[in-house]
């Protein structure tokens, strides 16, 4: 079994709260607009990290980190960009690719909208973190926990991190 720490859209902004919510996670998992470097370095230093770069992400970003990954964990295959969409609204780019793979899980954020459908026309669970940095017009900055055993996507969490102050 692994345990997974995933967020979105941190745009370059660190919260020591990761250490506490990824410290019992196996991997970190970041869907883009990560922001910096540093903070990707950050990351990786706390957990294993996959990522993919997101549309604010520069040149060394855009070097360490793909677009689109899949890969699988446990016995669940996973599809991980940016700019994915929603079920039934699925970014153009990106809609061909899910149907060919057909992954079990498709992550993806951007939107800094927090959602966790479930596409039965893919067999597919959909998951945006939302956004855990602070550029955005979410109040909520989000992040999400779960776990992969065998075949099997379990113990979703949403964590919350402070309200944002904005005017």
């Amino acid at each position: 079994m692994k345990r997974i720490g995933l967020l979105s859209d941190t745009h370059g902004y660190w919260d020591d709260k990761y250490v506490e919510y990824f410290g019992v996670c196996d991997e970190i998992w970041h869907a883009g607009d990560i922001g910096s470097p540093a903070l990707a370095d950050r990351l990786a230093l706390l957990r294993p990290l996959r990522a993919v770069y997101g549309n604010i992400d520069g040149d060394v970003l855009r070097r360490q980190f793909a677009s689109t990954i899949n890969f699988s964990v446990e016995d669940v295959s996973v599809m991980m960009t940016h700019i994915g969409g929603y079920p039934g609204r699925y970014e153009p780019s990106i809609r061909a690719k899910l149907y060919a793979t057909r992954p079990k899980l498709f992550i993806a954020g951007h939107s800094h909208i927090l959602k966790v459908i479930y596409d039965k026309n893919l067999s597919c669970l959909h998951i945006n973190p939302g956004a855990a940095g602070l550029s955005g017009f979410q109040t909520v900055r989000t992040l999400v926990r779960f776990s992969i055993d065998k075949e099997e996507i379990k113990d979703l969490e949403v964590v919350e991190l402070r309200t944002l102050n904005k005017i």
